[in-house]
C-alpha cells in the first residue's frame, strides 16, 4: 500500500512538485524501497498475500499483464473528455453523454466474448479486443481535426472502446485462470482481480500527469512544431497537442499488451 501510494502521489503530483525535486525523488525512491521490502517478505512466504509462484506459468503470467496494461488504458476517457471541455468549451454533461456507447457496448457484447472463447480460444479474442482498443484510441488522436468531427468520431471510439473491452474480458480471465492448479486458483484469481484495478489507477494517473503537463505550457510544444496541422483555433493547441500524446501513451499500452499476448497465450483448439 505504501508503494502504491507513494507512486500514485508521484504521478498526479510530480508536475506540481517539479520532476526533480527532492520530494518527488523521495516519493520514487519510497516506492522502491517499499516495493521491495514487500517482495523479500512475501516471496517464498507460505502464507503469502502474494503469491509470486503464479507467475512461473507464462500463460497465466502474459494473460495478467496484458489484463493490467489494457485496464490502464481507461486513461484515455480522463485525457478525451479533459480535450474537449478544456480544448473545445464542451460542458462536463455534453461530454458525459459521448461517452454512452462505451457503457452500451460493453453490457450488450460482453457474451459476445464468451461466444468467441468457445469457438476460437482466448488467443484470438484477446488479441482482437485489444486491436479494437488501439483502434479507439487512434480515433481519439485526431485532436488536429474541428470540434464537430472530432465529437462524431469520440462517439465511435467510445463504443469501440467498450467493444473491444467486451472481447477481451472473459477470454482474458480464462486464458488466466484455466491455466492454474485448483489449489492456486483462488488466489490467483486475486492476483488477475488486482491487476485489473491497479492497471485503471495508474493508467489514469500516468495518462492525467502526461497531460496535465504538456498541456499546462504556455504555448505548443516545440518538438511537435510543424508535425501535425491543427484545424481551427489556434489557441488551444497546447491542449490538443498534450491530449495526442497522453492517448499515444495509452496506445503503446495497447501494443505492450498485444505483444504479452502473443508470446504467451497458446494456440488453443475451439471449445464447447
Amino acid at each position: 500500500m505504501l508503494s502504491i501510494i507513494a507512486l500514485q502521489i508521484l504521478l498526479s503530483k510530480g508536475s506540481d512538485f517539479g520532476w526533480t525535486s527532492l520530494l518527488s525523488i523521495g516519493l520514487f525512491v519510497g516506492f522502491l524501497i517499499f516495493g521491495f521490502i514487500f517482495y523479500r517478505i512475501e516471496n517464498g512466504n507460505f502464507n503469502a498475500f502474494v503469491d509470486f509462484n503464479l507467475f512461473k506459468n507464462s500463460t497465466y503470467t502474459g494473460a495478467t499483464i496484458s489484463n493490467f496494461l489494457l485496464n490502464a488504458t481507461a486513461g484515455i476517457l480522463i485525457v478525451s473528455l479533459s480535450l474537449v471541455q478544456l480544448g473545445a468549451g464542451l460542458s462536463s454533461q455534453e461530454s458525459g453523454l459521448l461517452t454512452l456507447g462505451y457503457a452500451i457496448a460493453i453490457v450488450v457484447f460482453i457474451r459476445v466474448g464468451e461466444k468467441l472463447l468457445q469457438k476460437f480460444g482466448a488467443r484470438k479474442p484477446m488479441i482482437w479486443g485489444c486491436l479494437i482498443v488501439g483502434l479507439s484510441i487512434i480515433l481519439l488522436m485526431q485532436t488536429q481535426l474541428m470540434t464537430d468531427t472530432y465529437k462524431i468520431l469520440a462517439v465511435i471510439a467510445y463504443t469501440l472502446f467498450g467493444l473491444g473491452l467486451a472481447f477481451y474480458a472473459t477470454p482474458s480471465t480464462d486464458a488466466a485462470l484455466s491455466n492454474l492448479p485448483e489449489d492456486q486458483a483462488g488466489a490467483g484469481s486475486g492476483i488477475y482481480k488486482m491487476a485489473s484495478s491497479l492497471g485503471v489507477a495508474l493508467g489514469v494517473a500516468i495518462s492525467a500527469a502526461v497531460f496535465t503537463a504538456l498541456s499546462g505550457n504556455d504555448g505548443p510544444i516545440e518538438w511537435m512544431d510543424g508535425l501535425i496541422s491543427f484545424a481551427g483555433r489556434q489557441d488551444n493547441l497546447a491542449v490538443r497537442q498534450g491530449a495526442l500524446v497522453a492517448l499515444g501513451l495509452n496506445l503503446v499500452m495497447v501494443i505492450l499488451a498485444i505483444i504479452s499476448i502473443v508470446m504467451t497465450v497458446p494456440k488453443h483448439q475451439k471449445t464447447n
